[in-house]
């Protein structure tokens, strides 16, 4: 089979590594790997390909696929690729979430507790070799994850790993899932369907959104919802930019609204110099970093190629996509 590796970006880190593509060569001779590291060498290469490894088809792709069977992302968000034509399709797809869940997990909390710290203060006085202890005592107290409500909107495996961890701590954690009639995973006091988000936001210390981009899921925080939110409670965006208006977030903050504000996805990537964003203080900005972990490579690869044998023998496919329900 032909097996068309289009897993590029504008940003190096997202480019699969040459040693990757023929590690594959040499696990699966039987297979032809041909690599496309542009949207214009995918349309090129794609004709005759029956299986295609990446994460930014397009249309234009879909049309010049005459023999594509099968894709397998190499991120666990499919929301970009599942226009109506690919979702009408009969191309199965496959996704690798699961692979970053700890690394975000572990980068939702970490960045809540410098919320809850008032740490940005302290590294924006420390440039200015200043001693602030009066100004932590001044303004918004000290916060600790223990006790505070968080609640977690999508328990994915990366939603219910942050859950687990913020529950660790000893926070009383809510969960927003599209099923609640499951157990609730560990950490996790109760469980709630989306209908129930605007009775869950106003009691939450923070909020952390990590449910996958579809067309129910944009621009879930608004306007409204942010005007719900404790005066001093945190957000935390590791999901997808499109989740909050951006527009309304800086309206809320131009007010003073909220004790802090932790990004690391947006609307549009990179961020634009001139976004509003940057300039408040009370805005953590991570450029869309908190995937990125050590063997992020090996691990994708590996979880692809586990689905090539899998696919070669007829054999059901693992983290299949809902191309119907987005994720």
């Amino acid at each position: 089979m032909k097996v068309l590796v289009a897993v590029y970006s504008p940003v190096v880190a997202w480019c699969i590594p040459d040693a990757q593509v023929e590690w594959l060569r040499r696990e699966f001779p039987e297979h032809s790997f041909v690599r496309a590291d542009s949207d214009a060498e995918t349309i090129e290469r794609i004709p005759d390909a029956e299986i295609v490894f990446g994460a930014r088809l397009r249309l234009a792709h879909l049309v010049a696929a005459r023999r594509l069977r099968w894709i397998h992302s190499p991120a666990a968000g499919v929301g970009n690729m599942l226009f109506p034509e690919m979702v009408a399709s009969s191309i199965a797809m496959t996704n690798s979430r699961g692979n970053s869940s700890v690394t975000i997990a572990e980068h939702v909390i970490a960045v809540t507790l410098v919320l809850l710290r008032e740490l940005p203060l302290a590294w924006r006085r420390q440039s200015a070799r200043a001693w602030a202890q009066d100004e932590f005592d001044a303004g918004a107290s000290i916060r600790t994850l223990r006790g505070a409500r968080v609640l977690v909107v999508g328990l994915g495996s990366i939603g219910a790993e942050a859950a687990r961890l913020a529950g660790a701590f000893g926070a009383h954690v809510v969960g927003i899932k599209r099923r609640a009639d499951e157990p609730p995973p560990d950490g996790v006091a109760a469980v709630v369907t989306p209908d129930r988000l605007h009775d869950e936001l106003p009691l939450a210390d923070v909020v952390v959104l990590a449910a996958p981009e579809t067309p129910a899921t944009a621009q879930l925080i608004g306007d409204r919802e942010l005007a719900m939110m404790k005066h001093d409670a945190v957000l935390v965006n590791v999901s997808r930019g499109k989740l909050i208006d951006e527009d309304a977030l800086v309206r809320a903050l131009d007010t003073g609204r909220l004790r802090g504000v932790a990004l690391d996805v947006f609307e549009h990537e990179p961020l634009p110099p001139d976004s509003r964003l940057w300039a408040h203080e009370d805005v953590f900005i991570t450029p869309h970093v908190s995937g990125f972990h050590a063997d992020y490579w090996p691990v994708v690869v590996g979880m692809f190629a586990d689905n090539l044998r899998r696919f070669a023998a007829g054999q059901p496919l693992a983290n299949p996509v809902d191309k119907q329900a987005g994720y």
